[in-house]
């Protein structure tokens, strides 16, 4: 049996710092920056619904639902794997990730949470073209925060 297509180095470094920028995004509830990383037809899923189809709806109903009530967003880089084809036109990243959560009487929680995202290569570089993060069995589900939201 073959072993995974494992990304070489470089292709992993990208990643971890498209990981990293996007993590950023979401720690600073700008969605409009966020926006360009994502194929605008992106197919989605998350905590809060089943697919998700384009970036306009998944900012409507899982982004904008989530980014403003949590805090501290991040991805454990040193846990990453990235996947990626012979040809090297699509790519898999498999990232488990951190929050923090709020309960109503504004309590913090930690919020761990796993992402697989999908990539395609085209002229202008990566864009993800699905992506299915959600939260770890047994984390609350809702979050209070009410964090401004930086750029639509």
């Amino acid at each position: 049996m073959n072993s995974l297509p494992i990304a070489n180095a470089e292709v992993t470094r990208f990643f971890h710092q498209w990981l990293e920028t996007f993590a950023g995004y979401v720690r600073e509830v700008d969605y409009a920056s966020a926006r360009p990383l994502f194929h605008p037809e992106v197919l989605a899923f998350g905590t809060l619904n089943d697919v998700i189809p384009g970036i306009e709806q998944w900012i409507a109903t899982q982004w904008d639902k989530v980014w403003p009530k949590t805090s501290d967003f991040r991805f454990t880089l040193e846990q990453i794997q990235v996947l990626a084809s012979p040809d090297g036109q699509m790519a898999i990243v498999i990232a488990p990730w951190t929050s923090t959560g709020y309960h109503e009487d504004g309590k913090p929680f930690p919020r761990p949470g796993r992402a697989t995202m999908v990539f395609s290569r085209n002229g202008d570089g990566w864009l993800c073209t699905h992506s299915h993060m959600s939260l770890n069995r047994g984390v609350p589900q809702t979050s209070h925060a009410n964090r401004p939201v930086k750029a639509w």
